[in-house]
């Protein structure tokens, strides 16, 4: 049974390697650390974006949003007719006329 770690396993290759290969080694790791903890420190300081230009960004995403009765200018009025058709839709023509 074998109970070597993959740390140790990899150590034990490392240090079979040359002398120059080992400090080529050392150099990438440290650099590929050092490039890590840039990342993380760059995300850190830059600030969220403010919800508004999400919105924003998001709308335009999805391009031009097509209206019911675009001619109606008054928003009360726009709302009303909409719950009045829905309205109908629901419930149907139930005699109403009548």
């Amino acid at each position: 049974m074998n109970t070597t770690t993959p740390l140790e396993e990899t150590l034990a290759l490392a240090l079979k390697l040359a002398p120059k290969e080992r400090l080529q080694l050392i150099e990438r790791v440290a650099s590929s650390v050092e490039r890590e903890i840039e990342a993380a420190t760059s995300a850190e300081k830059q600030p969220e974006e403010h919800w508004g230009r999400n919105l924003l960004r998001l709308l335009d995403e999805l391009g031009p949003i097509e209206m019911s009765y675009p001619e109606i200018e008054d928003s009360v009025e726009w709302v009303r007719t909409i719950r009045r058709d829905e309205q109908a839709q629901r419930l149907g023509d139930w005699g109403e006329d009548e």
